[in-house]
Formats: C-alpha cells, sequence, structure tokens
C-alpha cells in the first residue's frame, strides 16, 4: 500500500475506493451509533486480552494480533460513525483517510482531531505482522516492538474517542 500516494493523489483514493463499493467491500449504512460503541467496545477488549497475555513472553505473536484487532475495531468504529461499513482492511484505511484526513498544514495545525500518515502506516505496519504472526512459523517479534505497538495502539483509540466525541 502506497500511503504518500493515497495522500497525496485524491482521484486515486477515490478509484481506490470505487473498486471496493463497486465489488460489495464498501457499503453506505445507515446511521448506527451503537455499532460504532460496539466497535469501541471490543477494541478495548482486545487491548484488554493483550494486557492480560503480555506477561508470557513467548507469546509475542499472538500479542501482535491482539494489538491489530484493537486498532483495527477502533478504525471500524471511526468507518462506522461515517455511515460506512467494511469488509476489507485495505478498504478500511482507505475510508479512514478519506472521512478523517486533512492537508498536511492542517494535519499539523489539527493533529489531534485528525487521521494522519502516521496513523495509517501503524495500521499496514501492524497488519503485515499480524499476517506474519497469524501465518509465519518465524516468531520475530521483541519486546520493543511489542511495547511500541502497544503505546500507539493506545495511543490511537484514545484519539478515536477524541474524535466521536467532538461529532
Amino acid at each position: 500500500m502506497n500511503i504518500n500516494k493515497l495522500f497525496l493523489d485524491k482521484n486515486y483514493l477515490e478509484n481506490q475506493i470505487e473498486f471496493f463499493i463497486e465489488n460489495k467491500q464498501i457499503k453506505r449504512i445507515e446511521p448506527n451509533p451503537e455499532l460504532v460503541q460496539s466497535h469501541i467496545q471490543k477494541a478495548k477488549h482486545n487491548l484488554g486480552f493483550f494486557k492480560l497475555n503480555k506477561v508470557h513472553e513467548k507469546y509475542k505473536d499472538w500479542q501482535i494480533v491482539a494489538l491489530y484487532y484493537a486498532l483495527y475495531h477502533a478504525s471500524l468504529a471511526l468507518i462506522t460513525n461515517k455511515n460506512y461499513s467494511s469488509k476489507n482492511h485495505y478498504a478500511t484505511i482507505l475510508l479512514l483517510i478519506k472521512a478523517y484526513s486533512i492537508s498536511k498544514d492542517e494535519a499539523e495545525l489539527i493533529n489531534e482531531l485528525s487521521i494522519g500518515k502516521n496513523e495509517a502506516e501503524l495500521y499496514t505496519n501492524l497488519k503485515k505482522d499480524r499476517h506474519d504472526a497469524s501465518y509465519s512459523t518465524d516468531i520475530k517479534f521483541t519486546k520493543e516492538i511489542i511495547e511500541n505497538y502497544q503505546n500507539e495502539v493506545i495511543k490511537f483509540i484514545n484519539k478515536v474517542e477524541s474524535i466521536l466525541e467532538e461529532q
């Protein structure tokens, strides 16, 4: 996924979204505040599972999986809040960029209430590591990687809650 291209080329972003709409991976939905809150609760649930299992150094791959799904459900809360549903992880990040992205200058000014390049990169990096953790036979995740992801996911969930409170 070329994050820079998605941020810099709005036509490319729109074409990517249109592809997923045509393939019924993205749908418009009715407003559903209960579903938004359910996704936030599921994000926190997955984060709680991560915290319970953090002491088990042997299972770093599953810690990555739990952190990814905490991030993913927070992302689903945001797109649901904009009356979209997604059945594809890439489509979800496209919608996040479209619905919550602002210009880079504005991003610096209003960084706390927008989804920027850093969050998009966190999403894609953690998605790749979640895939590796789920399907690879290697266990390659260090304690530092896990702690960094934990901090970033917690910040992201807090940012999502701030965004939702503002709307």
